[in-house]
Protein backbone atom coordinates (compact mmCIF):
# COMPACT_ATOMS: atom_id res chain seq x y z
CA UNK A 1 0.00 0.00 0.00
CA UNK A 2 1.03 3.25 -1.04
CA UNK A 3 1.07 5.53 1.93
CA UNK A 4 0.63 9.43 1.95
CA UNK A 5 0.07 11.56 5.19
CA UNK A 6 -3.24 10.79 6.62
CA UNK A 7 -4.58 8.20 3.82
CA UNK A 8 -4.06 5.04 1.97
CA UNK A 9 -3.95 4.21 -1.57
CA UNK A 10 -6.52 1.07 -2.03
CA UNK A 11 -3.43 -1.29 -3.47
CA UNK A 12 -3.67 -3.70 -0.34
CA UNK A 13 -6.07 -5.65 1.27
CA UNK A 14 -3.97 -6.15 4.78
CA UNK A 15 -0.94 -4.06 6.09
CA UNK A 16 0.12 -4.65 9.49
CA UNK A 17 2.64 -1.72 11.46
CA UNK A 18 5.20 -2.31 13.99
CA UNK A 19 2.33 -5.09 15.50
CA UNK A 20 4.00 -6.48 18.59
CA UNK A 21 2.67 -8.93 20.77
CA UNK A 22 3.95 -10.34 23.84
CA UNK A 23 2.76 -13.50 26.27
CA UNK A 24 4.96 -12.99 29.58
CA UNK A 25 8.12 -11.84 28.82
CA UNK A 26 8.62 -13.52 24.98
CA UNK A 27 7.56 -11.50 22.00
CA UNK A 28 5.85 -13.81 19.76
CA UNK A 29 5.71 -10.93 17.09
CA UNK A 30 8.42 -8.20 17.36
CA UNK A 31 7.72 -4.92 15.00
CA UNK A 32 6.01 -7.21 12.34
CA UNK A 33 5.13 -4.81 8.85
CA UNK A 34 3.46 -7.52 5.99
CA UNK A 35 1.92 -5.89 3.16
CA UNK A 36 -1.14 -8.34 1.86
CA UNK A 37 -1.91 -6.98 -2.30
CA UNK A 38 -5.40 -7.46 -3.00
CA UNK A 39 -6.58 -10.66 -5.11
CA UNK A 40 -3.81 -12.92 -4.56
CA UNK A 41 -2.44 -15.43 -2.43
CA UNK A 42 -0.04 -14.12 0.55
CA UNK A 43 2.38 -17.01 1.60
CA UNK A 44 3.27 -17.02 5.13
CA UNK A 45 6.21 -18.90 5.95
CA UNK A 46 8.09 -19.77 9.04
CA UNK A 47 9.84 -22.21 11.37
CA UNK A 48 7.71 -23.67 14.42
CA UNK A 49 7.50 -21.19 16.97
CA UNK A 50 8.13 -18.26 14.61
CA UNK A 51 5.33 -16.61 15.92
CA UNK A 52 3.15 -17.17 12.56
CA UNK A 53 -0.08 -18.75 14.46
CA UNK A 54 -0.06 -15.58 16.90
CA UNK A 55 -0.06 -12.94 13.77
CA UNK A 56 -2.67 -15.03 12.49
CA UNK A 57 -4.76 -14.81 15.57
CA UNK A 58 -3.98 -11.41 16.17
CA UNK A 59 -5.42 -10.41 12.73
CA UNK A 60 -8.86 -12.72 13.21
CA UNK A 61 -9.29 -11.44 16.82
CA UNK A 62 -8.43 -13.90 18.51
CA UNK A 63 -5.65 -11.85 20.06
CA UNK A 64 -5.16 -8.40 20.92
CA UNK A 65 -1.76 -7.35 20.02
CA UNK A 66 0.06 -4.85 22.26
CA UNK A 67 1.11 -2.01 20.23
CA UNK A 68 1.01 -1.54 16.26
CA UNK A 69 -1.61 -1.16 13.42
CA UNK A 70 -3.55 -3.35 11.04
CA UNK A 71 -4.88 -1.25 8.09
CA UNK A 72 -7.68 -3.32 6.72
CA UNK A 73 -9.25 -2.73 3.21
CA UNK A 74 -8.11 0.69 3.02
CA UNK A 75 -8.78 1.67 6.80
CA UNK A 76 -8.18 0.96 10.83
CA UNK A 77 -8.86 -2.48 11.31
CA UNK A 78 -11.75 -3.03 13.46
CA UNK A 79 -13.65 -5.88 15.21
CA UNK A 80 -16.54 -5.07 12.89
CA UNK A 81 -14.67 -6.57 9.84
CA UNK A 82 -14.19 -9.50 10.99
CA UNK A 83 -18.06 -9.92 9.12
CA UNK A 84 -14.96 -9.64 6.06
CA UNK A 85 -12.80 -12.29 7.13
CA UNK A 86 -12.58 -15.85 6.74
CA UNK A 87 -10.92 -18.08 8.92
CA UNK A 88 -9.85 -22.06 8.90
CA UNK A 89 -7.13 -21.78 11.79
CA UNK A 90 -5.78 -25.00 13.05
CA UNK A 91 -9.22 -27.45 12.63
CA UNK A 92 -11.93 -27.16 11.48
CA UNK A 93 -14.72 -26.06 13.64
CA UNK A 94 -17.52 -28.80 12.67
CA UNK A 95 -20.21 -30.65 14.24
CA UNK A 96 -19.61 -34.48 14.01
CA UNK A 97 -23.10 -35.50 13.90
CA UNK A 98 -24.33 -32.90 11.30
CA UNK A 99 -23.92 -33.24 7.84
CA UNK A 100 -22.20 -30.76 5.31
CA UNK A 101 -25.10 -28.88 4.42
CA UNK A 102 -26.47 -28.88 8.13
CA UNK A 103 -22.88 -27.85 9.44
CA UNK A 104 -23.27 -24.63 6.71
CA UNK A 105 -26.93 -23.94 7.79
CA UNK A 106 -26.15 -22.63 11.38
CA UNK A 107 -23.53 -20.54 9.74
CA UNK A 108 -26.03 -18.51 7.30
CA UNK A 109 -28.19 -17.93 10.34
CA UNK A 110 -25.68 -16.70 12.66
CA UNK A 111 -25.06 -14.66 9.76
CA UNK A 112 -28.44 -13.83 8.34
CA UNK A 113 -27.75 -15.06 5.44
CA UNK A 114 -30.37 -17.37 2.27
CA UNK A 115 -29.88 -21.09 2.36
CA UNK A 116 -28.88 -20.46 -1.39
CA UNK A 117 -25.80 -19.53 -0.31
CA UNK A 118 -25.10 -22.86 1.23
CA UNK A 119 -25.48 -24.53 -2.21
CA UNK A 120 -22.68 -21.83 -3.54
CA UNK A 121 -20.20 -22.57 -1.42
CA UNK A 122 -20.30 -25.83 -1.76
CA UNK A 123 -20.53 -25.90 -5.23
CA UNK A 124 -17.14 -23.94 -4.51
CA UNK A 125 -15.47 -26.06 -2.37
CA UNK A 126 -16.87 -29.74 -4.52
CA UNK A 127 -18.85 -30.90 -1.67
CA UNK A 128 -22.26 -31.38 -3.32
CA UNK A 129 -22.20 -34.72 -4.03
CA UNK A 130 -21.88 -36.03 -0.67
CA UNK A 131 -25.75 -36.55 0.82
CA UNK A 132 -25.99 -36.88 4.24
CA UNK A 133 -23.21 -38.38 5.10
CA UNK A 134 -21.99 -36.67 8.81
CA UNK A 135 -18.75 -34.55 9.17
CA UNK A 136 -17.71 -37.11 11.51
CA UNK A 137 -17.16 -39.61 8.69
CA UNK A 138 -15.36 -36.97 6.38
CA UNK A 139 -11.94 -37.75 4.59
CA UNK A 140 -9.44 -35.20 6.26
CA UNK A 141 -9.25 -33.50 2.70
CA UNK A 142 -13.71 -33.25 2.94
CA UNK A 143 -13.19 -31.88 6.62
CA UNK A 144 -10.69 -29.42 5.24
CA UNK A 145 -12.75 -28.19 2.23
CA UNK A 146 -16.29 -27.76 4.40
CA UNK A 147 -14.26 -25.84 7.39
CA UNK A 148 -13.13 -23.80 3.89
CA UNK A 149 -16.62 -23.71 2.73
CA UNK A 150 -17.53 -22.30 6.18
CA UNK A 151 -15.04 -19.57 6.16
CA UNK A 152 -16.28 -18.81 2.52
CA UNK A 153 -19.88 -18.41 3.89
CA UNK A 154 -20.13 -15.20 4.55
CA UNK A 155 -18.75 -13.60 1.41
CA UNK A 156 -15.52 -12.38 3.13
CA UNK A 157 -12.74 -10.12 1.24
CA UNK A 158 -10.03 -11.60 3.03
CA UNK A 159 -9.64 -15.61 3.61
CA UNK A 160 -6.87 -16.87 6.24
CA UNK A 161 -5.91 -20.46 6.34
CA UNK A 162 -3.33 -22.26 8.84
CA UNK A 163 -1.96 -25.07 7.29
CA UNK A 164 -4.51 -25.96 5.65
CA UNK A 165 -2.73 -29.19 4.15
CA UNK A 166 -2.02 -30.81 7.26
CA UNK A 167 -2.73 -34.79 6.98
CA UNK A 168 -3.91 -34.54 3.25
CA UNK A 169 -2.48 -36.89 1.13
CA UNK A 170 -0.67 -36.10 -2.30
CA UNK A 171 -4.15 -35.92 -4.26
CA UNK A 172 -5.76 -34.06 -1.53
CA UNK A 173 -3.55 -31.14 -1.67
CA UNK A 174 -3.06 -31.00 -5.41
CA UNK A 175 -7.09 -30.82 -5.28
CA UNK A 176 -6.80 -28.21 -2.35
CA UNK A 177 -3.73 -26.37 -3.79
CA UNK A 178 -6.05 -25.94 -7.17
CA UNK A 179 -9.11 -24.40 -4.95
CA UNK A 180 -6.81 -21.90 -2.77
CA UNK A 181 -5.70 -20.38 -6.40
CA UNK A 182 -9.04 -19.87 -8.17
CA UNK A 183 -9.89 -17.55 -5.08
CA UNK A 184 -8.54 -14.52 -6.24
CA UNK A 185 -10.26 -14.49 -9.85
CA UNK A 186 -13.23 -14.58 -7.18
CA UNK A 187 -12.15 -11.54 -5.17
CA UNK A 188 -10.51 -13.38 -2.72
CA UNK A 189 -7.42 -12.47 -1.06
CA UNK A 190 -5.99 -15.42 0.91
CA UNK A 191 -3.00 -15.68 3.53
CA UNK A 192 -1.97 -18.70 3.20
CA UNK A 193 0.52 -19.86 6.32
CA UNK A 194 2.32 -23.33 6.07
CA UNK A 195 5.59 -25.57 6.56
CA UNK A 196 5.32 -27.02 2.87
CA UNK A 197 7.13 -24.93 1.09
CA UNK A 198 6.83 -26.50 -2.35
CA UNK A 199 3.03 -25.97 -1.70
CA UNK A 200 3.43 -22.24 -1.11
CA UNK A 201 5.73 -22.26 -3.73
CA UNK A 202 3.48 -23.39 -6.24
CA UNK A 203 0.27 -21.25 -4.68
CA UNK A 204 1.52 -18.29 -3.51
CA UNK A 205 1.86 -14.93 -5.45
CA UNK A 206 4.06 -13.10 -2.93
CA UNK A 207 5.70 -14.27 0.82
CA UNK A 208 6.70 -13.33 3.85
CA UNK A 209 9.13 -15.27 6.31
CA UNK A 210 8.79 -14.87 9.76
CA UNK A 211 11.50 -16.11 12.59
CA UNK A 212 12.14 -15.47 16.26
CA UNK A 213 9.07 -13.12 15.93
CA UNK A 214 10.16 -11.01 13.33
CA UNK A 215 9.26 -10.40 9.62
CA UNK A 216 12.91 -11.05 7.52
CA UNK A 217 11.97 -11.17 4.40
CA UNK A 218 8.84 -9.78 1.87
CA UNK A 219 8.98 -10.35 -1.80
CA UNK A 220 7.07 -11.95 -4.70
CA UNK A 221 7.55 -15.61 -5.58
CA UNK A 222 9.86 -16.33 -8.57
CA UNK A 223 9.56 -19.22 -10.58
CA UNK A 224 13.65 -19.29 -11.14
CA UNK A 225 14.11 -19.64 -7.69
CA UNK A 226 15.03 -21.97 -5.04
CA UNK A 227 12.75 -21.45 -2.60
CA UNK A 228 14.11 -23.88 0.37
CA UNK A 229 17.30 -22.29 -0.06
CA UNK A 230 16.54 -18.89 0.67
CA UNK A 231 14.00 -19.83 3.03
CA UNK A 232 17.19 -21.88 4.98
CA UNK A 233 19.36 -19.04 4.43
CA UNK A 234 16.95 -15.92 5.69
CA UNK A 235 16.33 -18.45 8.97
CA UNK A 236 19.85 -19.16 9.35
CA UNK A 237 20.36 -15.14 9.30
CA UNK A 238 17.61 -14.20 11.57
CA UNK A 239 19.54 -16.63 13.74
CA UNK A 240 22.55 -15.11 13.77
CA UNK A 241 21.36 -11.77 14.40
CA UNK A 242 19.04 -12.52 16.87
CA UNK A 243 21.80 -13.53 19.41
CA UNK A 244 24.19 -11.14 18.81
CA UNK A 245 21.01 -8.39 19.75
CA UNK A 246 20.09 -10.78 22.73
CA UNK A 247 24.38 -10.66 23.26
CA UNK A 248 24.26 -7.13 23.12
CA UNK A 249 21.56 -6.29 25.31
CA UNK A 250 22.70 -9.09 27.97
CA UNK A 251 25.56 -7.29 28.24
CA UNK A 252 23.77 -3.83 28.68
CA UNK A 253 21.62 -5.29 31.57
CA UNK A 254 24.99 -6.29 33.63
Amino acid sequence: MTKGKGHFIMENMLETRHLCKKYKKQRANDDISISVRSNTVYGLLGPNGAGKSTLLKVLTGMAVQDSGEIIFDGRPWSRRDLAAIGALIESPPLYDNLTARENLKIRTLLYGLPESRIDEVLEIVALTDIGKKRAGHFSMGMKQRLGIAAALINHPKLLILDEPTNGLDPIGIGDLRRLIRSFPEQGITVILSSHMLSEVEQTADEIGIIADGRLWYEAPVHEAEDLEALFLEVVRQSGEQTRQRDSVTERRVR
